[in-house]
């Protein structure tokens, strides 16, 4: 096996990972909160299920927000990566097994888990987005490269949601136990790859300049933003929504969550892949106007199976988006930039999963699950009408063609 094959491998493994210790709190997310002490007498931020739940995942992904870039620039100015995701990994680990001791205690009010909760979010996203940064730096084609990180990112939330709703049924505070097993795993797995930095640094200053003078980035960054918060929406509404309109328990949510996920990883290297010939307007584009017709679809389902069914549909046409959509920020950055570039995607893919949580849980709280879905299914929908004319406009699918040869 070819070095690039066996570290995009790695790579993929470590996203993998990441992901699923991720996922594995969704389903019983109501629950852990619960266990960790969201009390609507002595916290005003859980006053119901929903408020403490959307507070637990908006203070992860605050965090991710707030500390991508950092790790993305500090990468970048020191040329190193590997470091910094072992670094990272292990204080996620540290942080998801702190959160578990909590119900042992019985003294920490939910402000002080909130905290504790930002705390994993900040070492949980370098190692995340520092590992896609390094499929990033690898020959073999964007689309490729970014079809691993697809398969991982969806294969982790695929497994994670299911094994996650189980885990939950034995124990509320297993995910976290578990989650903190493999980002130790993680650590140990990437202290053993090649760094494959590109070798000229540049400071701080120069890196952010550089970023700033490819406005063509804000495209995926878009793209991005609205994607993932289609994800934060069904991590956090989807879950109550099943639960609560098809009466639902934690495991039998993460087998319909998973519906959505398993097509969405086991085609997305093979999309990822089909970008690389056809370009990425039609991925992108198309494929986010179908994907926001299917959320659509999903909202008006009348029963389990026939939610099921749009879920998979919706998947399959994530998996078309998706790599592209993050092969298109490789397309554009300087090699230099990359770490700072990925950072970029990810702060706009965090702050969307945050719209999710925010968006998604406030309109459903206050006019009913009908009109979130209307509105995040919109978005997305509205998100490539409006661009259609930019990537004809600066003709990015010849430059995505290109790209594959360029990395050979």
């Amino acid at each position: 096996m070819h070095s690039s094959d066996r570290d995009r491998l790695v790579l993929a493994a470590v996203v993998f990972a990441v992901l699923f210790s991720q996922l594995l709190l969704y389903p019983g997310i109501a629950t852990l909160v619960d266990v960790l002490g969201a009390d609507a007498a002595s916290s005003p931020v859980a006053s119901t299920t929903l408020d403490a739940s959307m507070w637990f995942l908006v203070s992860e992904f605050g965090a991710y927000v707030v500390f991508v870039g950092v790790w993305g620039a500090i990468s970048d100015v020191t040329g190193r990566r590997t470091p910094f995701i072992v670094l990272s990994a292990l204080g996620g680990a540290a942080s998801y097994a702190a959160l578990a001791v909590v119900p042992t205690l019985g003294t920490i009010p939910f402000e002080g888990v909130l905290l504790l909760r930002v705390l994993q979010g900040a070492m949980t996203i370098g190692a995340f987005s520092l590992t896609m940064t390094m499929l990033m730096d690898l020959d073999g084609g964007h689309g490729r490269n970014m079809g691993a990180a697809g398969i991982a990112i969806g294969l982790g939330a695929a497994m994670g949601a299911p094994i996650g709703g189980q885990l939950t049924e034995l124990d509320p505070v297993a995910p976290l136990l578990a989650a903190a097993t493999l980002l130790v795993c993680v650590g140990l797995l990437v202290s053993r790859l090649e760094d494959r930095t590109p070798a000229s640094r540049r400071t701080a200053r120069a890196l952010l300049e550089g970023v700033r003078k490819r406005p063509t980035l804000s495209l995926p960054y878009a793209f991005g933003f609205v994607d993932r918060m289609t994800a934060g929406f069904f991590a956090l509404v989807g879950t109550l929504y099943f639960q609560e309109t098809f009466n639902l328990d934690p495991g039998a949510t993460g087998l319909l969550l998973a519906c959505f996920f398993a097509p969405f990883a086991l085609l997305q290297y093979p999309l990822g892949t089909l970008s690389d010939r056809i370009g990425r307007t039609i991925p992108v584009v198309v494929g986010s106007a179908c994907y926001g017709i299917g959320i659509l679809g999903v909202g008006a389902a009348p029963s389990v199976g026939s939610a099921a069914g749009a879920m998979i549909v919706v998947g399959i046409l994530g998996a078309l988006v998706s790599p592209a959509t993050m092969a298109l920020v490789t397309d554009l950055a300087d090699e230099r930039e990359r770490g700072t570039a990925m950072a970029g995607f990810n702060v706009a893919g965090s702050l969307g999963f945050l719209g999710g949580f925010l968006i998604g849980g406030s309109v459903a709280g206050s006019y009913g699950y009908d009109l979130a879905f209307l509105v995040v299914g919109g978005l997305e929908i509205a998100i490539a009408l409006v661009t259609i004319p930019i990537f004809l406009r600066l003709s990015l699918e010849s430059g995505a063609k290109s790209s594959p040869q360029a990395d050979r």
